[in-house]
């Protein structure tokens, strides 16, 4: 079945194999079963009593050396990014990953085979949208280790990354956009590796217990050491590239946006999560769904049109449902089918212009004057997410985010229909008289 991109999926049918896990060297039996819309991704520990689930949230996770560990209560799962790189970038939205140990198979050292496991299984679409994350704004983490993570805005999701090793040895860089064919083709393959160095510290703690040439490539010097050749010449930073993908799917949401990576690990993959959840949630409590007002919280459409000169069939505004401190202003506008400039959906050129007359509201209110009004000069950073049809109702936001005095002001827009961001924009504003 085609893939279909704008909706959530889970997998076909309950799929799984046996291997040896990494740091326990115990044999593990892992399955993929089919998930619920909303679900999200969860581990199911099968050998404890009650059988526990942990949600693959950023909010779970407990450790990040060498590997990624998330945990609820005194339940624990152990290097989980390899699994979670293959569903996400497979497409897999809803599943349960249900083991008989605390760590899935190590396999081969690389995610191929839970994609193998994943395509056995199969992909079965939901009737329910995705959940995105959408960058708006630069976003960067930085490392003592020398880790930097930049997040910036795209329409998809792609990954530039530039792998170096100890005095930058094996310098490597690769960039591409992450789909599941190139997923699969480009980066699944890729294979854990570690120095020579590292190794004995890990066996000191117990660790790699599982750990051979089988699983894992092994720098010493200028060698490498495998059981296979290398499968690309730059398998270092591709197999970097998958824990990235790995550890920002505890984020919980797709992500569009460019991530650039300067010799990224499991703990500055794990901040850059922790601010994207941060922002989230400062961005569901704006969007929320919430009962429209009567009252002194916002305006009515009448007083709207005593502070804007629209009128219909150009005021966008149905009411101001209230304002948040001095800066911030959310309003509505119910989409019908009755609206002349309608063919098919709301044009995005009447979306600006909603989020202007919204923005010019807050403006308004701030110059604390009924003789002066916010006239629309620009619009920078502009762009249309989704589509608007008639019966939707948008939720227009604005922020003021810069005021030169009395004669300047710049703002952050953005409509949300059924939270969901649909478009957004920085506009700016001068003030004139009546």
């Amino acid at each position: 079945m085609p893939s279909t991109p704008e909706f959530q999926q889970t997998v076909g049918k309950v799929a799984g194999f046996t291997g040896t896990a990494l740091h326990t060297g115990e044999k593990v039996t892992l399955r993929l079963h089919p998930a619920p819309v909303d679900h999200g991704i969860k581990f199911k520990r099968k050998d404890l009593q009650d059988e526990p689930t942990i949600d693959a949230k950023i909010e779970n996770l407990k450790t990040v050396e060498r590997s990624t560990t998330i945990g609820e209560g005194s339940v624990r799962v152990h290097t989980v990014e390899h699994v979670l790189a293959a569903l996400s970038a497979m497409g897999v939205d809803n599943a349960i990953v249900e083991m008989d140990a605390n760590e899935p198979p190590i396999g081969d050292g690389s995610a191929q085979p839970y994609v193998d496991l994943i395509k056995k299984a199969g992909v079965t679409p939901q009737e329910e949208s995705r959940k995105f994350f959408d960058v708006r704004e630069p976003m960067h983490v930085e490392a003592k280790t020398g880790a930097l993570l930049v997040l910036l805005p795209d329409d998809k999701f792609r990954i530039s990354c530039t792998q170096a090793g100890p005095n930058n040895q094996f310098t490597q860089f690769l960039s591409l956009e992450l789909t599941p064919l190139i997923f699969e083709c480009e980066i699944a393959p890729a294979r854990t590796f570690v120095y020579y160095e590292d190794v004995e510290p890990l066996m000191d703690k117990n660790l790699i217990k599982g750990g051979s040439l089988e699983n894992a490539i092994v720098v010493r010097g200028e060698a490498v050491l495998s059981k296979e050749p290398l499968r690309f010449s730059d398998e270092f930073v591709r197999h970097k590239i998958l824990d990235i993908i790995g550890d920002l799917a505890l984020v919980g949401r797709r992500i569009r946006g460019h991530v650039v990576a300067v010799k990224p690990g499991h703990a500055a993959n794990a901040e850059l999560a922790r601010a994207l959840a941060r922002e989230q949630t400062r961005r569901s409590a704006m969007s929320a769904p919430r009962a429209i007002p009567i009252g002194d919280s916002g305006l009515d459409t009448g007083e709207v049109m005593k502070i804007l000169p629209h009128r219909y069939p150009f005021l966008m505004v149905d009411r101001v449902i209230g304002f948040e401190s001095e800066n911030k202003i959310t309003a509505v506008k119910s989409v019908t089918i009755n609206e002349p400039f309608f063919q098919g959906h709301l044009p995005g050129v009447m979306q600006v212009e909603a989020m202007a007359q919204v923005a010019s509201i807050l403006l308004f209110k701030l110059t604390k004057t009924s003789s002066r009004v916010g006239y629309f000069m620009s619009a920078d950073q502009v762009k249309f997410r989704k589509p608007v049809f008639p019966g939707d109702t948008i939720f227009i936001h604005a922020e003021l985010t810069r005021a030169r005095g009395n004669r300047m002001a710049k703002t952050k827009c953005y409509c949300v229909v059924n939270d969901a961001v649909v478009s957004e924009g920085e506009l700016m504003f001068t003030f004139l008289d009546k």
